[in-house]
């Protein structure tokens, strides 16, 4: 699973462009594109909403690599604080990063670089090795997104009452979905 050998991203083989500059530009806007679109999928369950958001974070890490992963979520977050409606909600601005789920949307970053990192080196291509790697990528956005909910919380019950707790139902099941759809979809290429 963490041979030295580095991997090509999935997204190489499904946006075949020969200029690099044009190919990255790209793959960077259909990334935001998917993340602003999963975003909208949304469950007001309390301080912080349930989104799709989690899911196209550990697929863009996956599907894309630690750069270019890393590099579509730094795109991301700058739209949303520039202002355009591609976070939770159609929510934008620097604002919307200092409230509540700002901690999760920062921890998009390293989700997808450590996801990313992973998947180049072979973890995207089974199954058990994919569902670890999302399974860390879940725990680094946790870290991220509770530490920063701590500011607003009473107390670290209420902080993973509010943002913990109700969560891990739905992000088993987006887990599963993204698990699924990597190794199945290098075993398509694979078959072209």
């Amino acid at each position: 699973m963490t041979s030295g050998i580095l991997h090509q991203p999935i997204i190489e083989r499904l946006v075949p462009v020969r200029s690099d500059t044009l190919r990255v530009a790209l793959q960077v806007i259909i990334g935001v594109a998917l993340l602003a679109a999963l975003a909208q999928l949304r469950f007001e369950i309390g301080a912080v909403p349930v989104t799709g958001q989690t899911l196209g974070v550990l697929l863009i890490g996956a599907a894309y690599g630690a750069g270019l992963g890393s590099l579509t979520m730094v795109a991301y977050l700058l739209a949303g604080g520039l202002g355009l409606a591609v976070f939770s909600g159609g929510g934008s601005g620097w604002s919307f990063l200092a409230g509540t789920t700002g901690g999760y949307l920062i921890g998009f970053l390293p989700a997808a670089l450590v996801v990313g990192y992973l998947a180049q080196r072979g973890w995207d291509r089974s199954y058990r090795a994919m569902a670890g790697a999302m399974v860390i990528g879940n725990v680094i956005i946790y870290a991220f997104g509770l530490l920063w909910l701590s500011r607003f919380a009473p107390d670290f019950a209420t902080t993973l009452a509010w943002g913990l707790w109700p969560f891990l139902a739905g992000d088993l099941i987006k887990l599963l979905v993204a698990v699924a759809l990597l190794p199945t979809a290098w075993r398509f290429i694979g078959r072209r």
